[in-house]
Formats: structure tokens, C-alpha cells, sequence
């Protein structure tokens, strides 16, 4: 699969509006799919879900290593994207942390889904690894930069270091004895000021 550009350097066509929300949703069931069942799900078990033919996904995605790339890379950028946007949207920028960590959480549950198949040797998934770092990294900055700007937070945490730390955090979350989002949300309040810090830094 090659994104960006056509034959001899030109810009590929941009797919038109409803073929990305067809294959946006076919993405959604897939992932909904892997998480429910594993990474070896049945394709028709997927396009069951899709509501659309077999024939559709193997047109979109040759190979099941196609479909997992191109999950994921679906899931991290959304999760990308509804930074910015929780961040104009909520009533501050900690409850937009607070909101988009349990995006992340999501994602992260959906990405260990996929873990087995990450973790192969596989050529197809060698940088999904640093695309997840370099997408999702500088949206966390951003929201901690703004939570700590408006003092509702203590800016001494790497964005980095929040991530790997929630994603610790979910490992295990198969176990229904375990609840990861319990020990994110404390996390989350660790880093509020308290009522009497002072509200520069």
C-alpha cells in the first residue's frame, strides 16, 4: 500500500468523502472486531460487522498485515485528532487531559489487541511503533503545556512519560478482575495542584 503519491511523483487522487467514511467504518468494525476476537478474527466476521462484502475488504486491504497497519494507524489518529479538539471544546484544558487520556486508554485496549501481531517480524509493522511515539507524544505536550499554563496542574511530567505510564497501566486490562482506568483517574488527580499551589511555575 503506498500513500502520497501516484506514478512519477504525482499527488495521488484524494479519496472522495463518502469512500473514506466507508472505509473509516469498515476500520471501526475491524478494530471492534480484533478486540472482541483476536487479531485472526475471520474476514467475514469483520465484514459482518462493516455491513459490507468480503470482496470489499480484500479490495481495500490485500493481506491481514494490510488490515492491522491500517487499523492501527486509524486509531492512533484519531486519538491525534480529538486532542485539539477536546481542547477547544471542553471547559478546561484538565478536563481535556483528563478526557482524552481515556481516549488513549481505549486505544490502548484496541492496541493490545493487536499486540501479538505488532510484535511479529513482520516488515509491514516495524515502524508502527514510532508513528504511535511522533503522533501521540507532542497531543499529550500540548495538553499538559495548557493544563499547566492555567495551574491546574504541576508541570514537572514529560508527555513521554505519561503515556508509558498509563500504558503500563493497561496491560493486564483483559483481566476482569482488573480495573486500569480506576488507577489512570489516579494518576490523573496526582498531578492537580493543590489549593494552595502557587499558580505559576
Amino acid at each position: 500500500m503506498v500513500d502520497g503519491a501516484g506514478e512519477k511523483g504525482q499527488p495521488a487522487p484524494r479519496m472522495r468523502a463518502d469512500a473514506r467514511r466507508n472505509q473509516e467504518a469498515l476500520l471501526d468494525a475491524a478494530a471492534a472486531a480484533f478486540v472482541a476476537s483476536g487479531v485472526d478474527v475471520p474476514v467475514r466476521d469483520i465484514a459482518a460487522r462493516a455491513g459490507v462484502g468480503v470482496g470489499t475488504i480484500y479490495r481495500h486491504f490485500p493481506s491481514r498485515a494490510d488490515l492491522i497497519v491500517a487499523v492501527y494507524r486509524h486509531q492512533v489518529e484519531a486519538c491525534a485528532a480529538a486532542g485539539p479538539e477536546l481542547l477547544a471544546n471542553s471547559s478546561s484544558p484538565h478536563a481535556a487531559l483528563v478526557r482524552w487520556i481515556d481516549l488513549f486508554v481505549d486505544f490502548l485496549v484496541t492496541k493490545h489487541g493487536l499486540a501479538e501481531a505488532l510484535q511479529s517480524d513482520d516488515a509491514a509493522f516495524q515502524t508502527l511503533h514510532a508513528y504511535f511515539v511522533d503522533r501521540l507524544v507532542p497531543v499529550c505536550g500540548r495538553l499538559l503545556d495548557a493544563a499547566a499554563t492555567a495551574g491546574e496542574i504541576n508541570p514537572d511530567l514529560a508527555p513521554y512519560e505519561l503515556l508509558r505510564g498509563v500504558g503500563n497501566l493497561c496491560i493486564g486490562a483483559d483481566d476482569t478482575r482488573y480495573d486500569p482506568r480506576h488507577l489512570v483517574e489516579l494518576v490523573l488527580a496526582g498531578l492537580r495542584r493543590g489549593p494552595d499551589s502557587s499558580r505559576t511555575s
